[in-house]
């Protein structure tokens, strides 16, 4: 089994890495250009697909969260801890590749769309996770606290998904219509989403490893402490 592990950690980011380099020759060359926003709209690429990971490792984070509340198993707190962080870094693509996107075609970096807004609060919310983990340390009131928070946060995701319909704001519902994107279009989406889950599964997959291990060696060093 353990063989199995190291196979895997070892393979997904190499098969990861093949997928992204596979991913940019489809964006560039393959897919064509949209008629009225040009170059900039291959932006569309990362920036959905990024969107739809930051979700799923949110959500990933809320489930580990609640089972840690229940059961109070390092695992899920580990689970928990690396969905928020990972989702983090999704988020912050989102909220970069939504900006560079929107300036030449709303004609500004940022408007308060209830969409942007929503992620805003979003991002605030599990960094807001992040710093009541720092704070705290080993202390276990500092996981539970992390958890609760989290719960919250994940309050947030369905209010960005129907923010659109819910607020009337101006940012597109694309995946939600029935459009006319060509076939190239999509299967170059569909690809980038299978490359971007990749990549945020190689990172989940890491980062729940390291923080099982941050702990079992936490625990040593207090024993150790104790015995002294």
């Amino acid at each position: 089994m353990k063989l199995l592990t190291n196979k895997l950690v070892t393979l997904l980011p190499l098969v990861t890495l093949v997928m992204l380099l596979i991913d940019f020759y489809l964006i560039f060359i393959v897919a064509p250009e949209e008629a009225a926003q040009g170059l900039v709209q291959k932006i569309f690429y990362f920036h959905v697909s990024s969107a739809f990971a930051m979700y799923v490792c949110f959500l990933l984070a809320g489930l580990g969260a609640a089972s840690y509340l229940w059961k109070k198993s390092i695992f899920f707190n580990a689970l928990s801890h690396a969905g928020t962080s990972v989702g983090l870094v999704f988020c912050a693509m989102v909220l970069t590749s939504g900006p560079i996107w929107a300036r030449p075609i709303w004609g500004a970096w940022w408007t308060w769309d209830p969409r942007l807004t929503t992620t805003l609060i979003l991002f605030l919310a599990f960094f807001a996770t992040l710093m009541l983990r720092h704070f705290y340390g080993t202390d276990p009131r500092g996981r539970t606290y992390a958890a609760v928070m989290t719960l919250f946060g994940v309050l947030d995701i369905p209010l960005i998904i129907f923010a659109v319909k819910l607020w009337r704001g101006i940012h597109p519902s694309v995946l939600g219509k029935e459009n006319n994107m060509p076939l190239d279009m999509k299967q170059t989406l569909i690809f980038t989403i299978l490359t971007v889950f990749s990549l945020m599964s190689s990172l989940l997959w890491l980062k729940t490893r390291q923080l099982i291990v941050q702990n079992k060696l936490d625990e040593l060093s207090a024993n150790a402490n104790e015995r002294e």
